[in-house]
Protein backbone atom coordinates (compact mmCIF):
# COMPACT_ATOMS: atom_id res chain seq x y z
CA UNK A 1 0.00 0.00 0.00
CA UNK A 2 2.82 2.78 0.73
CA UNK A 3 4.45 2.29 -2.47
CA UNK A 4 1.08 2.98 -4.22
CA UNK A 5 0.76 5.74 -2.62
CA UNK A 6 4.45 6.81 -3.10
CA UNK A 7 3.60 5.58 -7.17
CA UNK A 8 0.56 8.21 -7.27
CA UNK A 9 2.53 11.36 -5.51
CA UNK A 10 5.59 10.45 -7.64
CA UNK A 11 2.83 11.26 -10.78
CA UNK A 12 1.41 14.22 -9.91
CA UNK A 13 4.70 15.74 -8.69
CA UNK A 14 6.07 14.80 -12.53
CA UNK A 15 2.51 16.52 -13.93
CA UNK A 16 3.06 19.50 -12.10
CA UNK A 17 6.93 19.73 -13.23
CA UNK A 18 5.88 18.96 -16.98
CA UNK A 19 3.13 22.37 -16.73
CA UNK A 20 5.90 24.24 -15.17
CA UNK A 21 8.63 22.56 -17.98
CA UNK A 22 5.98 23.55 -20.46
CA UNK A 23 5.91 27.01 -19.80
CA UNK A 24 9.13 27.35 -19.55
CA UNK A 25 9.64 25.99 -22.96
CA UNK A 26 7.42 28.47 -24.35
CA UNK A 27 8.85 31.49 -22.43
CA UNK A 28 11.94 30.57 -24.12
CA UNK A 29 10.84 30.18 -27.93
CA UNK A 30 8.78 33.46 -27.65
CA UNK A 31 12.13 35.03 -25.83
CA UNK A 32 14.34 33.49 -28.93
CA UNK A 33 11.85 34.72 -31.43
CA UNK A 34 11.76 38.38 -29.98
CA UNK A 35 15.31 38.52 -30.46
CA UNK A 36 15.29 36.69 -33.95
CA UNK A 37 17.93 34.23 -32.97
CA UNK A 38 20.24 33.43 -36.08
CA UNK A 39 23.89 34.59 -34.04
CA UNK A 40 22.91 37.00 -32.06
CA UNK A 41 24.56 36.85 -28.64
CA UNK A 42 21.50 36.46 -26.74
CA UNK A 43 20.29 33.77 -28.59
CA UNK A 44 23.10 31.51 -26.97
CA UNK A 45 22.28 31.95 -23.78
CA UNK A 46 18.72 30.97 -24.70
CA UNK A 47 19.70 27.75 -26.89
CA UNK A 48 22.10 26.38 -23.80
CA UNK A 49 18.37 26.94 -21.81
CA UNK A 50 16.53 24.97 -24.29
CA UNK A 51 19.26 22.48 -24.06
CA UNK A 52 18.56 22.73 -20.25
CA UNK A 53 14.66 22.14 -20.69
CA UNK A 54 15.50 18.94 -22.60
CA UNK A 55 17.76 17.58 -19.80
CA UNK A 56 14.54 18.88 -17.78
CA UNK A 57 12.36 16.61 -20.19
CA UNK A 58 14.35 13.51 -19.27
CA UNK A 59 13.87 13.48 -15.64
CA UNK A 60 10.11 14.10 -15.97
CA UNK A 61 9.74 10.93 -18.52
CA UNK A 62 12.09 9.37 -15.45
CA UNK A 63 9.79 10.61 -12.67
CA UNK A 64 6.46 9.50 -14.66
CA UNK A 65 7.78 5.65 -15.49
CA UNK A 66 8.98 5.66 -11.54
CA UNK A 67 5.72 6.90 -10.35
CA UNK A 68 3.59 3.87 -12.90
CA UNK A 69 5.75 1.48 -11.53
CA UNK A 70 5.31 2.19 -7.76
CA UNK A 71 1.24 2.49 -8.62
CA UNK A 72 1.29 -1.17 -11.03
CA UNK A 73 4.35 -2.90 -9.44
CA UNK A 74 4.55 -2.88 -5.92
CA UNK A 75 3.12 -6.54 -5.64
CA UNK A 76 5.98 -7.91 -6.62
CA UNK A 77 7.89 -6.68 -3.76
CA UNK A 78 5.33 -8.22 -1.36
CA UNK A 79 4.80 -11.14 -3.29
CA UNK A 80 9.07 -12.10 -2.84
CA UNK A 81 8.20 -10.78 1.23
CA UNK A 82 5.46 -13.53 1.69
CA UNK A 83 7.96 -16.53 -0.01
CA UNK A 84 11.01 -15.18 2.39
CA UNK A 85 8.40 -15.61 5.36
CA UNK A 86 7.60 -18.87 4.05
CA UNK A 87 10.67 -20.21 3.56
CA UNK A 88 11.81 -18.55 6.70
CA UNK A 89 8.60 -20.22 8.87
CA UNK A 90 9.43 -23.94 7.09
CA UNK A 91 13.29 -23.77 8.56
CA UNK A 92 12.17 -22.69 12.03
CA UNK A 93 9.62 -25.29 12.13
CA UNK A 94 12.23 -27.80 10.49
CA UNK A 95 14.74 -26.80 13.24
CA UNK A 96 11.92 -27.46 16.17
CA UNK A 97 11.16 -30.91 14.98
CA UNK A 98 15.16 -32.17 14.70
CA UNK A 99 15.19 -30.64 18.44
CA UNK A 100 12.07 -32.46 19.16
CA UNK A 101 14.17 -35.31 17.62
CA UNK A 102 16.78 -34.88 20.13
CA UNK A 103 14.82 -35.60 22.88
CA UNK A 104 13.27 -39.09 21.29
CA UNK A 105 14.98 -42.76 21.56
CA UNK A 106 15.56 -44.41 18.43
CA UNK A 107 12.38 -46.21 17.85
CA UNK A 108 10.49 -42.95 18.86
CA UNK A 109 12.46 -41.14 16.02
CA UNK A 110 12.28 -43.24 13.51
CA UNK A 111 8.40 -43.37 14.01
CA UNK A 112 8.47 -39.46 13.91
CA UNK A 113 10.20 -39.02 10.85
CA UNK A 114 8.65 -41.95 8.76
CA UNK A 115 5.17 -40.00 9.95
CA UNK A 116 6.91 -36.81 8.91
CA UNK A 117 7.50 -38.07 5.24
CA UNK A 118 3.97 -39.54 4.85
CA UNK A 119 1.44 -37.57 7.05
CA UNK A 120 -1.62 -39.46 7.52
CA UNK A 121 0.01 -42.87 7.32
CA UNK A 122 -2.07 -46.06 8.55
CA UNK A 123 -0.35 -47.84 11.31
CA UNK A 124 -0.17 -50.79 9.54
CA UNK A 125 1.83 -49.25 6.84
CA UNK A 126 3.92 -47.53 9.72
CA UNK A 127 4.55 -51.03 10.72
CA UNK A 128 5.93 -51.83 7.73
CA UNK A 129 8.16 -48.99 6.61
CA UNK A 130 9.46 -48.56 10.30
CA UNK A 131 10.16 -52.28 10.44
CA UNK A 132 8.55 -52.65 13.98
CA UNK A 133 6.37 -55.23 15.61
CA UNK A 134 2.58 -54.21 15.89
CA UNK A 135 2.94 -54.24 20.29
CA UNK A 136 5.85 -51.86 19.86
CA UNK A 137 4.56 -49.69 17.46
CA UNK A 138 1.73 -49.48 19.28
CA UNK A 139 3.39 -48.72 22.70
CA UNK A 140 5.64 -45.87 20.68
CA UNK A 141 2.21 -44.28 19.34
CA UNK A 142 0.49 -43.92 22.49
CA UNK A 143 3.99 -42.75 24.06
CA UNK A 144 4.18 -40.10 21.18
CA UNK A 145 0.14 -39.31 21.81
CA UNK A 146 0.82 -38.83 25.68
CA UNK A 147 3.59 -36.51 24.88
CA UNK A 148 1.36 -34.29 22.56
CA UNK A 149 3.57 -35.14 19.27
CA UNK A 150 0.91 -36.67 17.22
CA UNK A 151 -2.59 -37.68 16.87
CA UNK A 152 -4.24 -41.07 16.00
CA UNK A 153 -7.79 -41.03 13.89
CA UNK A 154 -9.86 -43.78 13.14
CA UNK A 155 -9.80 -44.79 9.41
CA UNK A 156 -11.41 -48.37 8.99
CA UNK A 157 -10.49 -50.92 10.84
CA UNK A 158 -6.82 -48.64 11.51
CA UNK A 159 -5.78 -45.93 12.69
CA UNK A 160 -3.99 -42.75 10.57
CA UNK A 161 -0.85 -41.05 12.59
CA UNK A 162 -0.66 -37.22 11.98
CA UNK A 163 2.17 -35.04 13.69
CA UNK A 164 0.39 -32.59 15.87
CA UNK A 165 3.24 -30.47 16.17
Amino acid sequence: MHSKKLGILMIIISLVFAVFLFDYINLMNERSNKLGCNSAEGCFEVRKNLDLSHLAFGFFGFMLALGFYFLVFNNTEKRIFEKLEDEKNKKVEEERFKIILKALDEYERKVMEIVKEQEGITQNTLKLRANISKAKLSYILQELERRDLIIRNKKGKTLEVHLKI
